[in-house]
Protein backbone atom coordinates (compact mmCIF):
# COMPACT_ATOMS: atom_id res chain seq x y z
CA UNK A 1 0.00 0.00 0.00
CA UNK A 2 1.37 3.46 -0.95
CA UNK A 3 1.99 6.26 1.51
CA UNK A 4 -0.99 8.23 0.17
CA UNK A 5 -3.24 5.18 0.58
CA UNK A 6 -1.98 4.77 4.14
CA UNK A 7 -2.87 8.39 4.85
CA UNK A 8 -6.36 7.96 3.36
CA UNK A 9 -6.92 4.80 5.39
CA UNK A 10 -5.72 6.49 8.57
CA UNK A 11 -7.92 9.51 7.89
CA UNK A 12 -10.96 7.31 7.25
CA UNK A 13 -10.35 5.40 10.46
CA UNK A 14 -10.09 8.68 12.38
CA UNK A 15 -13.34 10.01 10.89
CA UNK A 16 -15.20 6.77 11.69
CA UNK A 17 -13.81 6.80 15.21
CA UNK A 18 -14.93 10.42 15.68
CA UNK A 19 -18.40 9.62 14.34
CA UNK A 20 -18.70 6.65 16.67
CA UNK A 21 -17.54 8.72 19.63
CA UNK A 22 -19.95 11.55 18.76
CA UNK A 23 -22.84 9.07 18.51
CA UNK A 24 -22.05 7.52 21.91
CA UNK A 25 -21.67 10.96 23.49
CA UNK A 26 -25.03 12.04 22.06
CA UNK A 27 -26.66 8.82 23.25
CA UNK A 28 -25.19 9.31 26.70
CA UNK A 29 -26.56 12.88 26.86
CA UNK A 30 -30.09 11.74 25.95
CA UNK A 31 -30.01 8.93 28.51
CA UNK A 32 -28.61 11.25 31.19
CA UNK A 33 -31.44 13.71 30.55
CA UNK A 34 -34.04 10.96 30.94
CA UNK A 35 -32.45 9.69 34.16
CA UNK A 36 -32.15 13.17 35.61
CA UNK A 37 -35.57 14.58 34.75
CA UNK A 38 -37.91 11.62 34.15
CA UNK A 39 -36.86 8.15 35.30
CA UNK A 40 -35.19 9.22 38.53
CA UNK A 41 -38.23 11.12 39.80
CA UNK A 42 -40.65 8.37 38.75
CA UNK A 43 -38.67 5.90 40.86
CA UNK A 44 -38.73 8.23 43.87
CA UNK A 45 -42.49 8.67 43.52
CA UNK A 46 -43.29 4.97 43.07
CA UNK A 47 -40.61 2.63 44.44
CA UNK A 48 -40.13 3.32 48.16
CA UNK A 49 -43.74 4.54 48.70
CA UNK A 50 -45.04 1.26 47.22
CA UNK A 51 -42.80 -0.72 49.56
CA UNK A 52 -44.00 1.37 52.52
CA UNK A 53 -47.62 0.82 51.45
CA UNK A 54 -47.27 -2.96 51.35
CA UNK A 55 -45.32 -3.03 54.62
CA UNK A 56 -48.13 -1.26 56.48
CA UNK A 57 -50.89 -2.99 54.51
CA UNK A 58 -49.62 -6.42 55.53
CA UNK A 59 -48.37 -5.34 58.97
CA UNK A 60 -44.64 -5.76 58.24
CA UNK A 61 -45.04 -9.42 57.35
CA UNK A 62 -41.43 -9.59 56.15
CA UNK A 63 -40.29 -8.85 59.70
CA UNK A 64 -42.92 -10.87 61.59
CA UNK A 65 -42.29 -14.04 59.55
CA UNK A 66 -38.55 -13.53 59.12
CA UNK A 67 -37.53 -16.79 60.82
CA UNK A 68 -40.26 -18.74 59.06
CA UNK A 69 -38.65 -17.66 55.80
CA UNK A 70 -35.35 -19.19 56.91
CA UNK A 71 -37.13 -22.39 57.96
CA UNK A 72 -38.58 -22.76 54.46
CA UNK A 73 -35.17 -22.08 52.92
CA UNK A 74 -33.58 -24.74 55.14
CA UNK A 75 -35.93 -27.33 53.63
CA UNK A 76 -38.18 -27.84 56.64
CA UNK A 77 -41.32 -27.87 54.49
CA UNK A 78 -39.86 -29.43 51.33
CA UNK A 79 -41.89 -32.29 49.86
CA UNK A 80 -40.88 -34.62 47.06
CA UNK A 81 -42.80 -34.50 43.81
CA UNK A 82 -43.92 -30.86 43.98
CA UNK A 83 -44.00 -29.17 40.56
CA UNK A 84 -41.15 -26.87 39.61
CA UNK A 85 -37.60 -26.83 38.24
CA UNK A 86 -35.46 -26.16 41.33
CA UNK A 87 -35.74 -26.24 45.13
CA UNK A 88 -36.13 -23.17 47.36
CA UNK A 89 -32.40 -22.82 47.98
CA UNK A 90 -31.43 -22.94 44.29
CA UNK A 91 -34.22 -20.53 43.37
CA UNK A 92 -32.91 -18.11 45.99
CA UNK A 93 -29.25 -18.47 44.97
CA UNK A 94 -30.13 -18.00 41.30
CA UNK A 95 -31.99 -14.80 42.15
CA UNK A 96 -29.25 -13.72 44.56
CA UNK A 97 -26.55 -14.32 41.97
CA UNK A 98 -28.39 -11.84 39.76
CA UNK A 99 -28.40 -9.22 42.52
CA UNK A 100 -25.11 -9.94 44.31
CA UNK A 101 -22.96 -8.45 41.57
CA UNK A 102 -21.21 -5.23 40.74
CA UNK A 103 -23.88 -3.32 42.65
CA UNK A 104 -22.32 -4.57 45.88
CA UNK A 105 -18.83 -3.38 44.97
CA UNK A 106 -19.14 -0.78 42.20
CA UNK A 107 -22.72 0.41 42.75
CA UNK A 108 -22.16 1.21 46.42
CA UNK A 109 -18.95 3.06 45.54
CA UNK A 110 -20.76 5.10 42.88
CA UNK A 111 -23.56 5.97 45.31
CA UNK A 112 -21.06 7.34 47.84
CA UNK A 113 -18.89 8.98 45.17
CA UNK A 114 -21.76 11.00 43.71
CA UNK A 115 -24.18 11.25 46.63
CA UNK A 116 -21.93 11.17 49.68
CA UNK A 117 -22.15 8.75 52.64
CA UNK A 118 -25.80 9.70 53.26
CA UNK A 119 -26.81 7.84 50.09
CA UNK A 120 -26.21 4.59 51.99
CA UNK A 121 -28.99 5.41 54.46
CA UNK A 122 -31.46 5.65 51.59
CA UNK A 123 -30.05 2.41 50.19
CA UNK A 124 -30.91 0.80 53.54
CA UNK A 125 -34.44 2.21 53.40
CA UNK A 126 -34.84 0.87 49.86
CA UNK A 127 -33.55 -2.53 50.98
CA UNK A 128 -35.77 -2.77 54.07
CA UNK A 129 -39.00 -2.00 52.25
CA UNK A 130 -37.67 -3.90 49.26
CA UNK A 131 -38.01 -7.08 51.32
CA UNK A 132 -41.77 -6.56 51.23
CA UNK A 133 -41.77 -5.78 47.51
CA UNK A 134 -39.82 -8.97 46.77
CA UNK A 135 -42.31 -11.00 48.79
CA UNK A 136 -45.26 -9.60 46.85
CA UNK A 137 -43.86 -9.89 43.32
CA UNK A 138 -42.40 -13.37 43.82
CA UNK A 139 -45.59 -14.71 45.40
CA UNK A 140 -47.53 -13.44 42.39
CA UNK A 141 -44.86 -14.74 40.01
CA UNK A 142 -45.30 -18.30 41.23
CA UNK A 143 -49.09 -18.08 41.46
CA UNK A 144 -49.48 -17.22 37.78
CA UNK A 145 -46.62 -19.33 36.38
CA UNK A 146 -47.03 -21.55 33.32
CA UNK A 147 -45.44 -24.85 32.32
CA UNK A 148 -43.66 -25.18 28.96
CA UNK A 149 -43.98 -28.11 26.51
CA UNK A 150 -40.65 -29.52 27.75
CA UNK A 151 -41.83 -29.50 31.36
CA UNK A 152 -39.86 -26.41 32.46
CA UNK A 153 -41.49 -23.44 34.15
CA UNK A 154 -41.95 -19.85 33.00
CA UNK A 155 -43.25 -17.17 35.31
CA UNK A 156 -42.81 -13.61 36.43
CA UNK A 157 -44.47 -10.22 35.94
CA UNK A 158 -45.42 -10.90 32.30
CA UNK A 159 -47.70 -13.70 33.46
CA UNK A 160 -49.30 -12.00 36.45
CA UNK A 161 -49.87 -8.95 34.27
CA UNK A 162 -51.57 -10.92 31.49
CA UNK A 163 -53.55 -13.39 33.58
CA UNK A 164 -53.93 -11.56 36.89
CA UNK A 165 -54.98 -8.21 35.44
CA UNK A 166 -57.22 -9.48 32.65
CA UNK A 167 -60.40 -8.64 34.56
CA UNK A 168 -59.17 -5.17 35.49
CA UNK A 169 -57.46 -4.08 32.27
CA UNK A 170 -58.95 -6.30 29.59
CA UNK A 171 -56.81 -6.41 26.42
CA UNK A 172 -54.48 -3.82 27.92
CA UNK A 173 -53.22 -6.42 30.40
CA UNK A 174 -51.45 -8.22 27.56
CA UNK A 175 -50.07 -4.90 26.30
CA UNK A 176 -48.62 -4.11 29.71
CA UNK A 177 -47.08 -7.58 29.85
CA UNK A 178 -45.42 -7.13 26.46
CA UNK A 179 -44.05 -3.72 27.48
CA UNK A 180 -42.57 -5.29 30.60
CA UNK A 181 -41.11 -8.25 28.67
CA UNK A 182 -39.47 -5.93 26.15
CA UNK A 183 -38.04 -3.86 28.99
CA UNK A 184 -36.79 -7.06 30.66
CA UNK A 185 -34.87 -8.03 27.52
CA UNK A 186 -33.30 -4.56 27.39
CA UNK A 187 -32.56 -4.63 31.09
CA UNK A 188 -30.92 -8.04 30.83
CA UNK A 189 -28.51 -6.51 28.34
CA UNK A 190 -27.79 -3.59 30.68
CA UNK A 191 -28.25 -4.42 34.37
CA UNK A 192 -27.27 -8.06 34.24
CA UNK A 193 -24.86 -7.93 31.38
CA UNK A 194 -23.03 -4.78 30.28
CA UNK A 195 -22.63 -3.30 33.77
CA UNK A 196 -21.09 -6.56 34.90
CA UNK A 197 -18.73 -7.15 31.97
CA UNK A 198 -17.68 -3.49 32.05
CA UNK A 199 -16.62 -3.76 35.69
CA UNK A 200 -14.95 -7.15 35.14
CA UNK A 201 -12.80 -6.03 32.24
CA UNK A 202 -12.03 -2.74 33.99
CA UNK A 203 -10.59 -4.47 37.05
CA UNK A 204 -8.72 -7.01 34.90
CA UNK A 205 -7.19 -4.20 32.90
CA UNK A 206 -6.22 -2.02 35.88
CA UNK A 207 -4.92 -4.92 37.97
CA UNK A 208 -3.42 -7.31 35.44
CA UNK A 209 -3.12 -5.11 32.32
CA UNK A 210 -5.36 -7.40 30.24
CA UNK A 211 -6.86 -5.50 27.27
CA UNK A 212 -10.60 -4.91 27.58
CA UNK A 213 -11.47 -6.52 24.27
CA UNK A 214 -9.56 -9.73 24.99
CA UNK A 215 -11.12 -10.10 28.44
CA UNK A 216 -14.53 -9.32 26.92
CA UNK A 217 -14.21 -12.06 24.30
CA UNK A 218 -13.17 -14.66 26.89
CA UNK A 219 -16.00 -13.74 29.29
CA UNK A 220 -18.58 -13.77 26.48
CA UNK A 221 -17.42 -17.24 25.41
CA UNK A 222 -17.63 -18.65 28.95
CA UNK A 223 -21.07 -17.15 29.47
CA UNK A 224 -22.37 -18.71 26.26
CA UNK A 225 -21.09 -22.15 27.26
CA UNK A 226 -23.05 -22.04 30.52
CA UNK A 227 -26.30 -20.32 29.59
CA UNK A 228 -27.19 -22.63 26.72
CA UNK A 229 -27.65 -25.34 29.35
CA UNK A 230 -30.76 -23.61 30.71
CA UNK A 231 -31.88 -22.92 34.29
CA UNK A 232 -30.76 -26.20 35.81
CA UNK A 233 -27.15 -25.67 34.73
CA UNK A 234 -27.32 -22.01 35.74
CA UNK A 235 -28.72 -23.01 39.15
CA UNK A 236 -25.97 -25.59 39.65
CA UNK A 237 -23.27 -23.00 38.98
CA UNK A 238 -24.85 -20.21 41.03
CA UNK A 239 -25.65 -22.44 44.02
CA UNK A 240 -21.91 -23.02 44.34
CA UNK A 241 -20.62 -19.56 43.41
CA UNK A 242 -22.95 -17.42 45.54
CA UNK A 243 -22.14 -18.86 49.01
CA UNK A 244 -18.41 -19.01 48.20
CA UNK A 245 -18.09 -15.49 46.85
CA UNK A 246 -20.19 -14.02 49.67
CA UNK A 247 -18.02 -15.72 52.31
CA UNK A 248 -14.71 -14.59 50.80
CA UNK A 249 -15.83 -11.00 50.41
CA UNK A 250 -17.37 -10.96 53.87
CA UNK A 251 -14.14 -12.14 55.51
CA UNK A 252 -12.03 -9.57 53.66
CA UNK A 253 -14.40 -6.70 54.52
CA UNK A 254 -14.68 -7.88 58.13
CA UNK A 255 -10.89 -7.80 58.45
CA UNK A 256 -10.84 -4.15 57.31
CA UNK A 257 -13.58 -3.28 59.80
CA UNK A 258 -11.74 -4.97 62.68
CA UNK A 259 -8.46 -3.25 61.78
CA UNK A 260 -10.21 0.13 61.75
CA UNK A 261 -12.81 -0.53 64.45
CA UNK A 262 -12.30 2.88 66.07
CA UNK A 263 -13.87 4.47 62.96
CA UNK A 264 -16.98 2.27 62.89
CA UNK A 265 -19.35 4.36 65.01
CA UNK A 266 -18.27 7.68 63.42
CA UNK A 267 -18.86 6.12 59.99
CA UNK A 268 -22.37 4.97 60.91
CA UNK A 269 -23.12 8.37 62.43
CA UNK A 270 -21.95 10.11 59.24
CA UNK A 271 -24.15 7.88 57.05
CA UNK A 272 -27.27 8.71 59.08
CA UNK A 273 -26.68 12.45 59.53
CA UNK A 274 -25.59 13.04 55.94
CA UNK A 275 -28.74 11.31 54.67
CA UNK A 276 -30.68 14.47 55.50
CA UNK A 277 -28.07 17.17 55.05
CA UNK A 278 -25.79 15.96 52.24
CA UNK A 279 -22.05 16.46 52.28
CA UNK A 280 -19.17 17.14 49.94
CA UNK A 281 -18.82 14.04 47.81
CA UNK A 282 -15.69 12.86 46.04
CA UNK A 283 -17.44 13.58 42.76
CA UNK A 284 -16.63 17.26 43.14
CA UNK A 285 -19.82 18.67 44.65
CA UNK A 286 -19.52 21.54 47.08
CA UNK A 287 -22.18 19.84 49.23
CA UNK A 288 -24.40 17.19 47.74
CA UNK A 289 -28.00 18.31 47.58
CA UNK A 290 -30.45 16.23 49.60
CA UNK A 291 -32.28 15.16 46.44
CA UNK A 292 -29.05 13.85 44.88
CA UNK A 293 -28.18 11.88 48.01
CA UNK A 294 -31.69 10.44 48.11
CA UNK A 295 -31.78 9.63 44.39
CA UNK A 296 -28.39 7.94 44.35
CA UNK A 297 -29.31 5.83 47.38
CA UNK A 298 -32.60 4.69 45.84
CA UNK A 299 -31.09 4.03 42.40
CA UNK A 300 -28.16 2.02 43.71
CA UNK A 301 -30.42 0.26 46.19
CA UNK A 302 -32.71 -0.81 43.37
CA UNK A 303 -29.76 -1.88 41.23
CA UNK A 304 -28.39 -3.85 44.14
CA UNK A 305 -31.47 -5.85 45.18
CA UNK A 306 -33.86 -5.35 42.23
CA UNK A 307 -36.85 -5.22 44.58
CA UNK A 308 -39.83 -3.86 42.69
CA UNK A 309 -38.15 -4.51 39.36
CA UNK A 310 -39.84 -7.89 38.96
CA UNK A 311 -36.78 -9.76 37.74
CA UNK A 312 -36.45 -12.15 40.70
CA UNK A 313 -40.04 -13.30 40.25
CA UNK A 314 -38.90 -15.14 37.11
CA UNK A 315 -36.41 -17.24 39.07
CA UNK A 316 -38.66 -17.86 42.07
CA UNK A 317 -41.53 -18.90 39.80
CA UNK A 318 -39.55 -22.06 39.04
CA UNK A 319 -39.42 -23.18 42.69
CA UNK A 320 -40.72 -26.62 43.64
CA UNK A 321 -43.73 -25.73 45.77
CA UNK A 322 -47.50 -25.49 45.44
CA UNK A 323 -47.71 -22.55 47.85
CA UNK A 324 -46.93 -19.19 46.19
CA UNK A 325 -46.72 -17.48 49.57
CA UNK A 326 -44.00 -19.87 50.66
CA UNK A 327 -41.69 -18.79 47.85
CA UNK A 328 -42.55 -15.15 48.45
CA UNK A 329 -41.30 -15.49 52.02
CA UNK A 330 -38.02 -17.00 50.78
CA UNK A 331 -37.65 -14.19 48.25
CA UNK A 332 -38.00 -11.55 50.98
CA UNK A 333 -34.58 -12.62 52.29
CA UNK A 334 -32.81 -11.37 49.15
CA UNK A 335 -32.71 -7.63 49.96
CA UNK A 336 -31.72 -8.49 53.52
CA UNK A 337 -28.72 -10.55 52.38
CA UNK A 338 -27.79 -8.36 49.43
CA UNK A 339 -28.39 -4.77 50.51
CA UNK A 340 -28.63 -4.77 54.29
CA UNK A 341 -25.67 -7.12 54.70
CA UNK A 342 -23.22 -7.28 51.77
CA UNK A 343 -23.70 -3.71 50.47
CA UNK A 344 -23.42 -2.39 54.01
CA UNK A 345 -20.02 -4.05 54.39
CA UNK A 346 -18.73 -2.28 51.29
CA UNK A 347 -20.19 1.04 52.40
CA UNK A 348 -18.74 0.80 55.90
CA UNK A 349 -15.28 0.03 54.50
CA UNK A 350 -15.40 3.01 52.11
CA UNK A 351 -16.66 5.46 54.72
CA UNK A 352 -14.68 4.33 57.77
CA UNK A 353 -11.35 4.36 55.89
CA UNK A 354 -12.06 7.85 54.55
CA UNK A 355 -11.49 6.63 50.98
CA UNK A 356 -14.67 8.37 49.75
CA UNK A 357 -13.12 11.81 50.40
CA UNK A 358 -9.54 10.85 49.56
CA UNK A 359 -7.67 12.99 47.03
CA UNK A 360 -7.00 9.92 44.86
CA UNK A 361 -10.62 8.75 44.89
CA UNK A 362 -12.10 7.76 41.53
CA UNK A 363 -15.55 6.59 40.52
CA UNK A 364 -16.45 2.92 40.46
CA UNK A 365 -14.41 -0.07 41.49
CA UNK A 366 -11.26 2.03 41.99
CA UNK A 367 -12.86 3.65 45.05
CA UNK A 368 -13.57 0.27 46.64
CA UNK A 369 -10.03 -0.90 45.91
CA UNK A 370 -8.66 2.28 47.49
CA UNK A 371 -10.77 1.72 50.61
CA UNK A 372 -9.56 -1.85 51.06
CA UNK A 373 -6.00 -0.75 50.38
CA UNK A 374 -6.13 1.95 53.08
CA UNK A 375 -7.78 -0.44 55.51
CA UNK A 376 -5.34 -3.32 54.96
CA UNK A 377 -2.28 -1.10 55.05
CA UNK A 378 -2.50 -1.26 58.85
CA UNK A 379 -1.00 -4.74 58.66
CA UNK A 380 1.08 -3.98 55.56
CA UNK A 381 -1.01 -6.04 53.13
CA UNK A 382 -2.65 -3.18 51.28
CA UNK A 383 -1.08 -4.48 48.08
CA UNK A 384 -3.56 -7.39 48.25
CA UNK A 385 -6.58 -5.09 47.97
CA UNK A 386 -6.69 -5.04 44.18
CA UNK A 387 -6.45 -8.85 44.04
CA UNK A 388 -9.18 -9.35 46.65
CA UNK A 389 -11.54 -6.95 44.88
CA UNK A 390 -10.65 -8.38 41.47
CA UNK A 391 -11.45 -11.91 42.62
CA UNK A 392 -14.65 -10.92 44.39
CA UNK A 393 -15.84 -8.76 41.53
CA UNK A 394 -15.15 -11.46 38.96
CA UNK A 395 -17.22 -14.02 40.88
CA UNK A 396 -19.98 -11.54 41.74
CA UNK A 397 -20.31 -10.17 38.22
CA UNK A 398 -19.97 -13.47 36.37
CA UNK A 399 -22.73 -15.12 38.40
CA UNK A 400 -24.94 -12.08 37.75
CA UNK A 401 -24.40 -12.33 34.00
CA UNK A 402 -25.40 -15.98 33.80
CA UNK A 403 -28.41 -15.51 36.10
CA UNK A 404 -29.72 -12.53 34.13
CA UNK A 405 -29.50 -14.54 30.93
CA UNK A 406 -32.33 -16.64 32.36
CA UNK A 407 -34.48 -13.57 33.04
CA UNK A 408 -33.96 -12.21 29.55
CA UNK A 409 -34.61 -15.60 27.95
CA UNK A 410 -37.96 -15.93 29.77
CA UNK A 411 -38.96 -12.47 28.53
CA UNK A 412 -37.84 -13.28 24.96
CA UNK A 413 -39.78 -16.53 25.09
CA UNK A 414 -42.89 -14.70 26.26
CA UNK A 415 -42.76 -12.32 23.29
CA UNK A 416 -41.46 -14.55 20.49
CA UNK A 417 -41.98 -18.15 21.55
CA UNK A 418 -39.84 -20.98 22.87
CA UNK A 419 -37.57 -21.06 19.79
CA UNK A 420 -36.37 -17.50 20.46
CA UNK A 421 -34.39 -18.54 23.53
CA UNK A 422 -31.28 -19.85 21.72
CA UNK A 423 -31.13 -16.78 19.46
CA UNK A 424 -31.45 -14.57 22.51
CA UNK A 425 -28.42 -16.26 24.12
CA UNK A 426 -26.19 -15.39 21.15
CA UNK A 427 -27.29 -11.74 21.19
CA UNK A 428 -26.75 -11.72 24.94
CA UNK A 429 -23.15 -12.87 24.49
CA UNK A 430 -22.55 -10.02 22.00
CA UNK A 431 -23.70 -7.50 24.61
CA UNK A 432 -21.30 -9.01 27.14
CA UNK A 433 -18.53 -8.00 24.75
CA UNK A 434 -20.00 -4.53 24.05
CA UNK A 435 -20.20 -3.83 27.76
CA UNK A 436 -16.52 -4.64 28.10
CA UNK A 437 -15.44 -1.94 25.64
CA UNK A 438 -17.96 0.87 26.32
CA UNK A 439 -17.17 3.67 28.78
CA UNK A 440 -18.20 3.45 32.45
CA UNK A 441 -20.54 6.46 32.44
CA UNK A 442 -22.53 5.40 29.38
CA UNK A 443 -22.96 1.83 30.64
CA UNK A 444 -24.24 2.88 34.06
CA UNK A 445 -26.52 5.58 32.64
CA UNK A 446 -27.98 2.96 30.30
CA UNK A 447 -28.48 0.65 33.30
CA UNK A 448 -30.34 3.34 35.28
CA UNK A 449 -32.61 4.03 32.30
CA UNK A 450 -33.64 0.46 31.46
CA UNK A 451 -34.26 -0.37 35.13
CA UNK A 452 -37.07 2.20 35.16
CA UNK A 453 -38.60 0.60 32.05
CA UNK A 454 -39.08 -2.63 34.04
CA UNK A 455 -39.80 -1.23 37.48
CA UNK A 456 -42.58 1.25 36.71
CA UNK A 457 -44.93 -1.20 34.89
CA UNK A 458 -44.22 -3.84 37.56
CA UNK A 459 -45.04 -1.54 40.47
CA UNK A 460 -48.31 -0.55 38.80
CA UNK A 461 -49.18 -4.23 38.32
CA UNK A 462 -48.50 -5.37 41.89
CA UNK A 463 -50.46 -2.42 43.29
CA UNK A 464 -53.45 -3.46 41.17
CA UNK A 465 -53.04 -7.04 42.39
CA UNK A 466 -53.05 -6.11 46.08
CA UNK A 467 -56.38 -7.98 46.71
CA UNK A 468 -54.89 -11.16 45.21
CA UNK A 469 -51.83 -10.87 47.44
CA UNK A 470 -54.01 -10.40 50.51
CA UNK A 471 -55.92 -13.60 49.71
CA UNK A 472 -52.65 -15.52 49.31
CA UNK A 473 -51.43 -14.30 52.70
CA UNK A 474 -54.74 -15.06 54.44
CA UNK A 475 -55.02 -18.53 52.87
CA UNK A 476 -51.45 -19.55 53.68
CA UNK A 477 -51.40 -18.42 57.30
CA UNK A 478 -54.87 -19.75 57.99
CA UNK A 479 -53.86 -23.33 57.16
CA UNK A 480 -54.08 -25.58 60.25
CA UNK A 481 -50.78 -25.46 62.09
CA UNK A 482 -48.94 -24.23 58.95
CA UNK A 483 -45.73 -23.90 60.88
CA UNK A 484 -45.44 -27.65 61.41
CA UNK A 485 -47.52 -29.52 58.84
CA UNK A 486 -48.08 -27.23 55.87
Amino acid sequence: MSESQDQVAAGTEEVLSSMGSAFLDGLNNVISWYNGFVGGYLLLILLVPTGVYFAFKFRFLHVRRFWHSFAILAGRFTKKGEAGDVNHFKALTTALSATVGTGNIVGVALAIYWGGPGAIFWMWVTGFFGMMLKMVECTLGLKYRRFNPDGTVSGGPMYYMEYGLKDKLGKHAKTLAIIFAGAAVLCSMGTGNMAQSNSMTDILNSTYNIPHWIAGLVIAGLVLLIVVGGLKRIAEVTSRLVPFMALVYFLAALLVVVLNIENLLPALRMIVTDAFTGTAAAGGFAGSAFILTLTMGVRRGLFSNEAGQGSAAMAHAAAQTKYPMREGLVASLEPFIDTLFICTLTAIVIVMTGAWSHADAEAGVSLTVLAFQIGLDKINIGFMASHIIAGGLMLFAFSTIIAWSYYGSRAAQYMFGFKAIKKYYYVYAVFVFLGSIWGLELVWNFVDMVITFMTIPNLIAILLLTPVMKREIDNYFSMPDYNKKA
